[in-house]
C-alpha cells in the first residue's frame, strides 16, 4: 500500500505491506487501515483510495496483489 501527503505523515511511511486473507472492498480496506492506525481515522472521510492506479469507489473490490494507494486531499499552489 502506498501513502501520500498527510496519510504518509500519519503512517510514518510511504509504503506499507498489508497482508490480506482474500478480497475485500476499498471501504473495508480503509476501515482496516484506520483500525490498525487510529491516528488516520480523523482523515478517513477525505481520503481517496486508488487501486492499481485508478480511484476506487467504496464498493470496488480489492484483491491480494493489487497496488493500493491512500490519497488525502492536497492543497497548495
Amino acid at each position: 500500500m502506498l501513502a501520500f501527503a498527510g496519510a504518509r505523515d500519519v503512517l510514518g511511511t510511504s509504503e506499507l505491506l498489508l497482508p490480506m486473507d482474500g478480497k475485500c472492498t476499498a471501504d473495508e480496506l480503509l476501515t482496516r487501515v484506520c483500525q490498525q492506525f487510529p491516528r488516520l481515522e480523523p482523515y478517513r472521510r477525505s481520503i481517496r483510495v486508488a487501486v492499481n492506479g485508478t480511484y476506487a469507489r467504496s464498493d470496488d473490490e480489492v484483491r491480494p496483489g493489487d497496488e493500493v494507494a491512500l490519497i488525502p486531499p492536497v492543497a497548495g499552489g
